[in-house]
């Protein structure tokens, strides 16, 4: 799967992809919970880029130019961009 075939509120069921940049991760507090989340840039084979949005742990996993696969993974829409998340049953593998 490539970016260009994302849509919002869409189920993605693999997608690899490699951290662009990777920002620096921020607690956060709701009515579901609390816990970490960090923000990168990600791009595909193609190049083009997708907002990735990493959950609890998983901004350990990655660093700058890391390439990964999602697996059972969510598209989102915040002010008018595609974010791409493992959502709540996705994971995230660092490919080798």
């Amino acid at each position: 799967m490539l970016i260009k075939d994302l849509s919002p509120r869409m189920a993605i069921e693999e997608i690899e992809l490699e951290i662009v940049t990777k920002g620096e991760p921020r607690a956060f507090a709701s009515a579901s919970g609390s816990g970490t989340v960090c923000s990168a840039a990600a791009k595909d084979a193609e190049g083009k880029e997708v907002s990735l949005t990493l959950w609890g742990e998983q901004y350990k996993q990655v660093e700058d130019g890391s390439k990964i696969k999602i697996t059972n993974g969510w598209v989102s829409e915040y002010k008018g961009q595609l974010q791409v998340s493992t959502g709540k049953n996705g994971t995230l593998e660092v490919l080798k």
